[in-house]
């Protein structure tokens, strides 16, 4: 795949860069666009009669699709996918108005300046598969990645046809690494402990020249302490983001009927939040749980659920809402 500086200014040759007006009412610098906030089976899920479930299907603003963020720089109407979730074509949609090819753009055009994807599981980078020659068919789009998520992509059928179709390009990125989007906006990559059956998983900090924002959908490592398990002191992450979007799954050990919850890597709300207790109220606010599982009782904001993470100081992520960076 070459150099990563080389893969990316490659990358750079497809970006076209406008001067754009934003929408009234939304941020004048780079702000992210929530996209999703379901786990990878998404609000419904098949097959489930739960009332959760249920309910979702009867009311549509009960529903979440699965986790994904919108990046948009709007002074130069460039903007980046986090993770392609399999709502991606609704998720397109929700898009609309903010950055991304004009509605005269001949053929094609890549509907991202770059994809950004966190490691392969289900809900983190099937939609790819919508941008082949059986649905949209785009124009070279960026799928920036770990080596070890590209190198699976490449290999692996049927992803390897985006890049041999030359709708996708390589561009990888190591954990550890920044990439620099504009002069004031720029994204890391950091190693996060995860199943790694196809690839390693990274989240990702985006800093913008006035905030910054940890994207964190998926983290587990079995024990009490789950997240001692992690290199990072989730405190001290916290101190070094202004928003930090983290996983959410599970809210409790009583969640799952039938299943021995404490099998369940995942670090659960409740403990989290016993996690950023001793914290101050100001660094407790920065946190927004996402990537709920359908039997998440948060993902109703009028439940018992809901109302105790905001009453922590926390809060729990909506899908359309806008954080300025």
């Amino acid at each position: 795949m070459g150099s990563w500086k080389q893969a990316l200014a490659a990358c750079l040759a497809w970006f076209v860069v406008s001067c754009v007006t934003p929408p009234a009412g939304l941020p004048e610098g780079p702000y992210v666009l929530v996209l999703g906030t379901a786990q990878d089976g998404g609000l419904p899920q098949l097959g489930c009669r739960r009332t959760c479930c249920e309910t979702a299907r009867k009311d549509p603003h009960k529903k979440r699709l699965v986790t994904s963020l919108l990046l948009v720089d709007p002074r130069s109407g460039q903007r980046w996918l986090f993770d392609a979730s399999p709502d991606l074509p609704e998720q397109v949609e929700r898009a609309r108005g903010h950055g991304g090819p004009g509605p005269d753009a001949p053929g094609r055009p890549a509907l991202f300046d770059g994809i950004f994807l966190t490691h392969a599981h289900l809900g983190h980078y099937t939609g790819l598969l919508q941008l082949g020659r059986e649905a949209y068919g785009t124009q070279t789009t960026p799928i920036v990645a770990t080596p070890s998520m590209l190198e699976f992509l490449e290999r692996e059928g049927p992803w390897n046809l985006l890049f041999e179709a030359g709708h996708a390009s390589a561009v990888p990125l190591e954990p550890g690494e920044t990439m620099a989007l504009s002069p004031d906006l720029a994204v890391t990559a950091w190693s996060v402990p995860h199943r790694h059956e196809f690839s390693d998983t990274v989240c990702f900090v985006i800093q913008g020249p006035g905030a910054s924002l940890l994207y964190l959908p998926d983290i587990d490592k079995p024990g009490i302490d789950k997240w001692e398990r992690w290199d990072r002191s989730l405190a001290a992450v916290l101190g070094q983001v202004d928003y930090a979007l983290i996983d959410g799954t599970f809210f409790g050990p009583d969640e799952l009927p039938g299943r021995d919850m404490s099998e369940v890597p995942h670090p659960f709300i409740v403990e989290t939040l016993r996690e950023l207790q001793p914290l101050v109220p100001a660094e407790r606010r920065k946190v927004w749980f996402t990537h709920l599982n359908h039997s998440n009782p948060a993902a109703d904001p009028k439940s018992d659920a809901a109302e105790f993470v905001r009453a922590s100081g926390a809060h729990v992520l909506a899908e359309g809402q806008i954080l300025a960076l």
